[in-house]
């Protein structure tokens, strides 16, 4: 009796276990456990699906994918893929294809290419009665996100939440995992590991890599420009010398110097250091995701080994990964290109930087401490680079100029000079990039361009202030003998020369179309402009030694063939001094005449009650009037100009107009005065 006891309690229990499975399949979606830690819930309001490549079928780039979720060739009534039975009863074909037509694919978010269709089925939990009875609420309609999968029910809100993700570069490729790489290891958050494309080089992204405190391997997407510029210089500088050493001495993804290999190739042997482990170990995996041998051997990517055997093909370029300190390896080796980009100021990097750099090199330095180099923090700003500010309409070039002067300071220690190529401040960094000019002669030429700025907090026009000179008596305004007070303040020691290299910047924008980079094209554009200080149309200038070559609009310098150049010898190469010379001449050539310092603002020197010009308009009328000017990158609505203040503001003044009613009200008091007379 016992055994049978045990056999029946057996089978009963087998016939409780098939029950439960059956019924875990009739509710697919109600639980997931969750790899390595508690049952969570599978469906959840706003949670967003990062782990799955799969879209929502509400999301749909054709008519007809929209129509085959549903047999409509077929008889009988059927239902809508897209609303409940009890919003929209089963009907006909030609019903069921009129209602998609009419409500899911009119109302719906375009995001490059696809249509986010309006979803009524029940993704979101209810929204509660106004009773509290949570039974008793409805389901509203909805869109689903085609980046993130989150649901979004206003429209308005729905195109934000895009904006949003389309500013900070994200992609459905960001959030949908790796197709190409399987993750054998979880991160710390549970997640997947994004692959992100810039420039034809992919990298694994850490789900928290936006996050600089909390996450190792730090990457910001809106420093697209700056990675962009900084690859522009280096091909420039590749076409000199070749092969040059360079190096990316805060790797982090190791994106930059992934870049610099796998376009320049064998001009170029790139070095990418990080103190960070983390960050050593995910830029050897990004390497092998791009096809790029590391020296010394090295692990690949999560999910890469190769399947039966598969040979695998030659890698396209090496780069040297070493685990080091950034002073300490540009303290040790001699490079032809570095790159700074610390998370804040790059102060603390100059002197080792300026140590080894070979002669004729060039140093690229990003500062992203907006915060002290913009006025917003005096006491960080003197502490770091020994400068006092205040907040100016011109901030921005004052930051520039800040910034260009601590490398001054820190090459002249060195007994080495600079040559300013490049200097763009936009809104979430400053990048300047200098030749080194080695010498104590060089060294004295540079430090004799720091020079305090003498600055009115009236009408603020500036000037540099020359030695001899009083501070007051040096500013073309009459704000000290008109108002009471100390009305101006010495600011710096600034950077007094120029800011950009024409013959640089011409050979940048030509890289920039050689290797399609569209994004950064109309801000060389810009600069090219600036360093000449002329209008967009007229970028022809410089001496009879350049030919112009013409893309993409824009008239580009190019030098002459070698075959013009000089004479060889028999074997093919030049001398050592010839060559050398003609370094020299190419820089002579690229210099040209300084551009003024700093710009006016259009909208802070207007006049009230009066239409200005159009900003093209008044940058003609500057120039009718004889003066220099162009458009700046600082200020969209800066003017560069060699005029002093009071004089633009004469041309203002002169080519704005009264607004309406202004004269409505004058041609009134007019015709009244007639009328009255006295």
């Amino acid at each position: 009796m016992a055994e049978l006891k045990e056999a029946d309690a057996s089978q009963q229990h087998q016939e409780d276990e098939g029950i439960k499975r059956d019924a875990d399949e009739d509710a697919p979606g109600a639980l997931v456990q969750a790899p390595g830690g508690p049952v969570q819930a599978a469906d959840s309001d706003t949670k967003p699906s990062t782990t799955t490549s799969d879209r929502h079928i509400s999301i749909q780039t054709k008519l007809e994918g929209l129509e085959m979720l549903v047999d409509l060739n077929g008889a009988g009534r059927k239902s809508c893929p897209l609303c409940p039975e009890e919003k929209f009863k089963a009907c006909y074909s030609h019903k069921l294809r009129r209602h998609l037509q009419k409500l899911h694919w009119k109302v719906y978010v375009d995001f490059q290419g696809s249509r986010m269709c309006i979803c009524h089925l029940p993704c979101r939990n209810p929204r509660p009665s106004q009773s509290g009875d949570p039974g008793a609420g409805r389901h509203m309609a909805h869109y689903h996100c085609v980046v993130c999968s989150v649901t979004i029910a206003r429209r308005t809100d729905m195109i934000s939440h895009l904006r949003r993700h389309d500013n900070k570069g994200e992609t459905e490729a960001s959030y949908c995992g790796s197709s190409e790489v399987q993750v054998e290891e979880p991160t710390p958050s549970g997640q997947d590991y994004e692959i992100m494309k810039e420039l034809g080089t992919n990298v694994q992204l850490l789900p928290n890599h936006t996050t600089p405190l909390k996450s190792d391997t730090y990457f910001n997407r809106k420093m697209k420009t700056n990675r962009q510029l900084v690859f522009c210089s280096l091909a420039v500088l590749a076409e000199e010398r070749s092969p040059l050493e360079c190096l990316d001495a805060f790797g982090a993804t190791g994106i930059m110097g992934l870049q610099w290999a796998k376009h320049l190739r064998n001009a170029v042997k790139v070095t990418i250091t990080d103190i960070n482990d983390t960050c050593i170990k995910m830029i050897k995996e990004n390497c092998e995701l791009n096809n790029i041998r590391v020296d010394g051997g090295s692990r690949g990517p999560r999910g890469t080994d190769k399947v039966g055997g598969e040979a695998e093909t030659a890698p396209i370029a090496t780069v040297e990964v070493a685990k080091m300190d950034a002073n300490v390896i540009m303290h040790l080796r001699p490079f032809d290109y570095i790159h700074l980009d610390p998370f804040g100021t790059a102060v603390n990097y100059l002197d080792a930087a300026f140590r080894n750099v070979r002669n004729l090199g060039i140093i690229s330095v990003t500062s992203t401490d907006t915060g002290s180099l913009y006025a917003k923090s005096p006491n960080v700003t003197l502490r770091h680079y020994g400068c006092h500010i205040v907040r100016t309409e011109y901030f921005k070039e004052l930051a520039a100029r800040m910034v260009v002067a601590a490398v001054a300071r820190a090459a002249a220690r060195c007994n080495k000079g600079i040559e300013v190529l490049l200097t763009v401040a936009l809104e979430h960094f400053v990048l300047v990039v200098v030749r080194v000019l080695r010498g104590p002669t060089q060294a004295d030429e540079s430090a004799k361009r720091l020079r305090k700025l003498v600055h009115c907090q009236w009408c603020e026009e500036r000037v540099f202030l020359k030695q001899g000179n009083m501070v007051d008596d040096t500013l073309p305004c009459n704000c000290h003998g008109s108002l009471p007070g100390r009305t101006a303040v010495q600011l710096g020691p600034l950077w007094s020369g120029p800011l950009f290299n024409t013959g640089f910047l011409r050979r940048m924008l030509s890289a920039a179309v050689h290797h399609s980079m569209d994004d950064i094209q109309p801000l060389v554009k810009t600069l090219i402009c600036e360093s000449e200080c002329t209008p967009l149309k007229s970028l022809v200038h410089g001496s009879s030694a350049l030919t112009n070559q013409v893309e993409c609009g824009v008239v580009i310098k190019t030098l002459q063939s070698a075959e013009d150049g000089g004479p060889a010898d028999e074997s093919g190469k030049r001398k050592s001094g010839e060559e050398s010379g003609n370094v020299v001449k190419k820089l002579k050539a690229d210099s040209s005449l300084e551009h003024p310092p700093f710009y006016y603002s259009v909208n802070r020197h207007s006049i009230r009650g009066m239409n200005m010009p159009k900003l093209n308009k008044f940058l003609q009328y500057l120039t009718e009037a004889g003066f220099r000017v162009s458009r700046t990158h600082f200020d969209p609505t800066g003017v560069r100009t060699d005029a002093t203040l009071q004089q633009f503001k004469s041309v203002l003044s002169n080519h704005s107009a009264p607004t309406c009613t202004n004269v409505g009200t004058s041609s009134t008091q007019t015709s009244i005065s007639t009328e009255n007379p006295v």
